[in-house]
């Protein structure tokens, strides 16, 4: 850690050249004594990564950024302030702290949070930028996380553990077991200690598999942001013998749509089908990867197109966790009828279709934009364009 890139000179720098062309500034003479042109170009582009994904640390003075590699996977403050309001009590440890935005949060929920950081620099950096953000009740240490659960001789209220989700010889691992630290190699050691922990995991993951790598489940957080899923959370909990329940969230701005199922809710749901009614809703990225396509169904009273669409329709608006449209057009999917329809923009989506979106548009010429929105999909084993203007 170079302590001379926090003089104030050197930031002023840093926060007046968020815009400049990085690559002139490292092939340009170095501007200050003790501070390379490259950690310079690393402070610009970082400081500029957070502006909107950390702004509280973009507008504290005196920040130190780590590599860029560590902000890229860093949480977002939106979604680590979501997971601060699954906690509470007196202590908690972040087994793998990072650049510490989770503790920063937690850390307003819970009187005592432990943030571990194998990485030496890293962990410095932190625990340098708590103080500059004013937190008193984290400690830092620079140590593998489970090593510091082993050695503690203290009980938590809570774990915290976002596993890393690369591997150096197969890159992007997609099982629990492949994680590093493998979570469910080393849950008896986590509850010896606990009895509540958080594992925060990859978008991708399969949840009927996390649930069956994972012991305890009681809780299975699907976190989106403007309709993209940023964030899988388990939440478990010692002896727990209750199905799990999963919960969706899609924040956009101040709103936050909600949606809560059970899996046997799922299993025992009845759907009723029928064609494109007056409007169509579309579930939020949240919900879609859930799984929860009949629940929701029967929820909201809604018919579903078809079995694998993930489209459902009524006659009534309501308030829906996802965008809802209004039905204009339903026709069967032909060149010549898209010709007719005579759009030459609009957006499109696919559902449960044989052609991609970039096919549909080289074939029907529509280009990107504009007020329409066209779905294309199967219903009853025939193809179909719906066409219809957004109401949410």
């Amino acid at each position: 850690m170079n302590f001379d890139i926090l003089k104030p000179a050197v930031q002023d720098f840093i926060t007046k050249n968020l815009n400049t062309d990085v690559v002139k500034l490292l092939l340009s003479k170095p501007q200050f004594k003790g501070v390379t042109q490259k950690e310079l170009a690393e402070q610009i582009q970082c400081k500029k990564k957070s502006q909107t994904k950390l702004p509280t640390w973009f507008n504290t003075i005196g920040i130190y950024y780590p590599k860029k590699i560590n902000i890229e996977q860093t949480s977002s403050e939106i979604t680590a302030a979501y997971k601060a309001n699954l906690v509470s009590g007196e202590s908690l440890i972040d087994l793998t702290g990072g650049f510490g935005v989770d503790s920063y949060y937690f850390a307003k929920r819970i009187k005592k949070v432990t943030h571990c950081e194998v990485d030496e620099k890293l962990s410095k950096i932190v625990a340098q930028n708590y103080l500059q953000l004013n937190v008193k009740n984290i400690d830092t240490i620079a140590k593998n996380g489970l090593e510091v659960l082993k050695q503690s001789p203290y009980q938590f209220d809570y774990i915290y553990i976002d596993p890393s989700r690369r591997d150096s010889v197969k890159g992007k691992v997609f099982k629990l077991t492949d994680y590093h630290p493998n979570v469910p190699e080393h849950l008896n050691e986590l509850f010896a200690k606990t009895n509540t922990v958080l594992i925060k995991t990859a978008p991708l993951l399969d949840i009927s598999l996390g649930i069956s790598e994972l012991i305890w489940v009681a809780e299975i957080h699907i976190v989106a942001v403007k309709n993209e899923v940023k964030e899988l959370l388990f939440l478990l909990k010692k002896h727990n013998q209750e199905k799990p329940i999963i919960k969706t969230v899609n924040i956009v701005g101040e709103h936050t749509n909600e949606f809560s199922f059970y899996l046997n809710d799922e299993k025992n749901a009845k759907v009723s089908y029928a064609m494109p009614k007056k409007y169509l809703f579309e579930p939020n990225a949240a919900i879609l990867k859930s799984g929860g396509f009949k629940t929701i169904s029967e929820k909201f009273k809604l018919d579903k197109l078809a079995e694998h669409s993930h489209l459902y329709t009524a006659n009534s608006v309501q308030n829906f966790p996802g965008r809802v449209f209004e039905v204009v057009d339903t026709i069967p999917f032909q060149k010549k009828n898209l010709k007719k329809l005579g759009f030459k923009k609009a957006n499109i989506t696919t559902r449960n279709f044989p052609l991609s979106v970039a096919e549909i548009r080289k074939i029907s010429k529509i280009k990107d934009g504009g007020i329409d929105y066209l779905f294309f999909t199967t219903i009853e084993d025939k193809l179909y364009c719906i066409s219809t203007k957004k109401v949410v």
